[in-house]
Parts: structure tokens; C-alpha cells; sequence
């Protein structure tokens, strides 16, 4: 699919084993995938959820995004009512409705290995800020830029906010984000989980410098599997979609996937098929088809 062209339909590469499965789960992100860019849900994404969730394939909101940024969809959870949030972090419940959110599965970084990840990375790239993400707060270096939709809880060095007397310090920490003013963002990457080793994940899925570290082994896949495996799902039964190269191990480890015409290179590169971009409702542009197969 080139830039520009006219496209009416999602494209995909030649049928897999996968592609003789119905469908079971639609994993999709959020913010560059089922969102447009003004972080609306369009009425033809809304209608194809919902056909999803009629033709008896479940959906689920896979996303970096934590709990209390999920007013945008918790109107299209449907029965489960479940998102995977912060790359893998929390498995959430969202029945409730904003503000009432609860925690069914928490995957936390460990505080020794935050501290960690933070020297290595500032020793490694001089000048890098760090926020802090935990269950129910969030916390910022003073030098950490205005990136986000909030107010932080409290302003201090990272490694006081992770300290064992910070007033959050029995709260679990579902991930670090570090950034940098003058770094290439890919760059930044590379540069982050060589620092890092096994110490913790290391992601992104902004288009500036801005790395999310989370625990050891954390992903938005390992965790949809995790939720896979409660159900009897396989990961042939699984089509997933996203952007960004937080999305790339979920994409990877689906049966199906599809990036998004606006997709990051490394994402088309692991997706096995593509569709058009999110303000073209190309998540919805490839349910339809899944659920025009099941009739």
C-alpha cells in the first residue's frame, strides 16, 4: 500500500494457519489505532464493537494508557468490561465507570528495579527526566515536561518518589517514564535496553523521546496472553492491532495482526497484515470483514 493511495479495504499477507480460525478476541490500542486523532471513537467503530461483541468475538482495549485515562472507551467494554493498561501493567475492570476502576491483575516493577533502571539510563544518557506511574498516582521530577493530562501528585527526584519514605511507597509502581529533551526517540530506545538489560521492559509509544520502563518480562502480549489462556484462547485465535513499537510484541505473538496506515516502520515490520490509518477507521474497516466471514 503506497502513501495517498486510495484504499477501501484492509490488505493482508497470504493466508496463515491462523487465518482458517475464527476469531475469538480482538485485541486493539487505543491512541493511534481505534482512536482518531482527536481521541474520539467514530460511529463506525463504535458499530463495529459492537458487532464484534454480537457475532461472539470478545474485544479488548490494550493500551499504555493508565486506568484513569479510560473514560474514552469504558463505554464500549462491553460484557467483560476488562482492559489490559499501561503496556501490560494492570488488568482493569471498568464496570464501574470513571473513577470507580478496579485492579483485577496488577504486574508491578519492583522498586530495586526502577532505582536501577534509572541510574543506568541517566549514567548512560545524561539529561534524562523521569515520571513515575503508580496504581492510583502519579509522580514527576521537576524537569519532567508538561506531557501529560494531569497535575502531578508531587514533585521530587525519581529516586525519592521511589524511595521507601515517599508517602506512596506501599502503592505498586506500574511503570517509569524517562525522557529526554535532544535525543533521537528510536535512538533513545536502543540506547535505554542496552543500559538496561534485563533489569526491566523498555518501550515507547510517543512520537517524542519518551520511554516507558515497566517490570521484567512485562507486555502488552505477555499479559493479553495471560488473559488468552484464562479463556481457552489461543494466540491463533487472537487479531490484534497498533501503531506504535509498544504494540509490536502483541502483534508479533497474534495469530493475525494488522498495522495501521500510520504505523511506526517496526510495526509493519511484525504485523502480518496491514489496514488504513486510525482516522480512516482502519480497525473498523477489518472487523467488518471479520464479522461479514462469521455470517
Amino acid at each position: 500500500m503506497r502513501d495517498n493511495d486510495p484504499v477501501t479495504s484492509a490488505t493482508r499477507q497470504p493466508d496463515t494457519a491462523a487465518e482458517t480460525l475464527p476469531p475469538r478476541l480482538i485485541a486493539t490500542d487505543l491512541d493511534g489505532t481505534l482512536l482518531r486523532d482527536d481521541k474520539s471513537v467514530s460511529p463506525r467503530t463504535v458499530a463495529a464493537l459492537a458487532a464484534a461483541e454480537e457475532a461472539g468475538i470478545e474485544v479488548f482495549f490494550v493500551t499504555g494508557r493508565p486506568a484513569r485515562w479510560m473514560d474514552v472507551v469504558s463505554d464500549h467494554v462491553h460484557g467483560h468490561g476488562l482492559a489490559i493498561c499501561g503496556n501490560g501493567a494492570a488488568v482493569v475492570d471498568l464496570h464501574g465507570g470513571p473513577g470507580t476502576h478496579k485492579f483485577v491483575k496488577v504486574r508491578e516493577l519492583e522498586r530495586e528495579n526502577a532505582l536501577d533502571a534509572v541510574r543506568l539510563l541517566r549514567d548512560a544518557a545524561p539529561g534524562t527526566v523521569y515520571a513515575v506511574e503508580q496504581t492510583y498516582g502519579f509522580y514527576q521530577e521537576p524537569a519532567y515536561p508538561k506531557l501529560h493530562m494531569e497535575i502531578p501528585d508531587s514533585l521530587a527526584p525519581a529516586e525519592e518518589l521511589l524511595g521507601p519514605d515517599h508517602r506512596a511507597a506501599g502503592e505498586p509502581v506500574l511503570k517509569i517514564l524517562a525522557f529526554h529533551p535532544e535525543i533521537d526517540p528510536d535512538a533513545f530506545l536502543t540506547l535505554a535496553r542496552l543500559a538496561i538489560g534485563d533489569r526491566a521492559s523498555v518501550t515507547r509509544s510517543s512520537p517524542s523521546a519518551l520511554l516507558e520502563i515497566s517490570g521484567p518480562e512485562v507486555s502488552k502480549a505477555s499479559t493479553l496472553a495471560l488473559c488468552c489462556a484464562e479463556r481457552g484462547i489461543s494466540h491463533e485465535e487472537v487479531v490484534a492491532f497498533g501503531d506504535m513499537p509498544n504494540d509490536v510484541e502483541m502483534l508479533t505473538w497474534a495469530g493475525r495482526s494488522y498495522a495501521m496506515g500510520n504505523a511506526h516502520p517496526d510495526v509493519i515490520a511484525a504485523a502480518s497484515g496491514r489496514t488504513v490509518a486510525n482516522n480512516e477507521d482502519g480497525v473498523a474497516v477489518v472487523i467488518e470483514q471479520l464479522v461479514a466471514e462469521r455470517l
